[in-house]
């Protein structure tokens, strides 16, 4: 039998990557909030790959309370995921997939572009995800790694920021709204600038954001995590000093839209 996955957070996303691991021979452990990960680890010492599966804003929380076996066996699968959010938690070379598909309650699987793996245990997720019919690139370097993540979290925050704004779908919001996707996309670039710490490409950055657009073009602008994602933006902009008039002009829309 092959190696256990641990699966942390069991949502959509955590589900398609069981099924992927299912299909491939691994059995798979999930792990719900009711769940101390100290015990678990007890039971389950040597995983093949603990995939962390939650939300961006739980994040930190789990990595804190991650347990010391685990921790050179962590794959992260989340949006806006930066080299920063693992560093700081003392993770030197966890494995990372770069998600560009979508499963939804009571929807099928929206693919788009392909899903990009790095990391020690890259072979294991590409493998899930070929079992599942994702269509997966392997990385060669941790170059290659940080542009796939900042140019999905540029997709995700502006595509989002500006659903707040005008909503419909990412094609349309291409077509009829462009001045204000670059708008938002160059601010969104500057604070990406500062997390990562690193000087940006923003046209090379929001080339590879269009490639999403226009690759599922019917995908709509707006999910749940929005707003939040508009407020965590100006929260970075502040801290870094960041000038961000379109997004604080997008916020106070949305304020009065609140009000009203």
């Amino acid at each position: 039998m092959k190696a256990p996955i641990v699966l942390i957070g069991i949502g959509e996303l955590g589900g398609e990557f069981a099924r992927g691991f299912l299909r491939c021979g691994h059995p798979v452990y999930p792990i719900t909030r009711q769940m101390a990960l100290s015990d678990a680890a007890d039971q389950i010492p040597t995983p093949g790959l603990v995939l962390i599966t939650v939300q961006e804003s739980e994040l930190d929380g789990i990595l804190k309370d991650l347990p010391e076996s685990w921790r050179d066996r962590v794959g992260f699968v989340q949006n806006e995921l930066l080299p920063r959010h693992w560093q700081r938690h003392g993770i030197d070379n966890p494995t990372v997939a770069v998600v560009w598909f979508e499963k939804k309650p009571g929807m099928a699987l929206t693919n788009i572009l392909y899903t990009p793996v790095y990391g020690p245990r890259a072979d294991v997720l590409m493998q899930a995800l070929e079992a599942i019919d994702i269509p997966t690139r392997l990385l060669k370097d941790e170059d290659q790694l940080l542009f796939e993540l900042l140019r999905k979290s540029l997709y995700i925050m502006t595509v989002n920021i500006c659903g707040l704004s005008c909503g419909g779908t990412v094609g349309d919001l291409w077509m009829w709204h462009r001045e204000l996707v670059r708008e938002v996309a160059l601010e969104a670039v500057a604070i990406l600038e500062w997390l990562s710490g690193r000087a940006l490409s923003a046209e090379k950055l929001i080339a590879g954001m269009i490639e999403g657009i226009e690759d599922c073009p019917d995908r709509n602008c707006l999910g749940r995590s929005a707003r939040f994602r508009l407020e965590r933006a100006l929260q970075y902009a502040g801290g870094a000093g960041l000038e961000t008039p379109r997004l604080n002009e997008i916020y106070r829309q949305v304020n009065q839209q609140k009000r009203k």
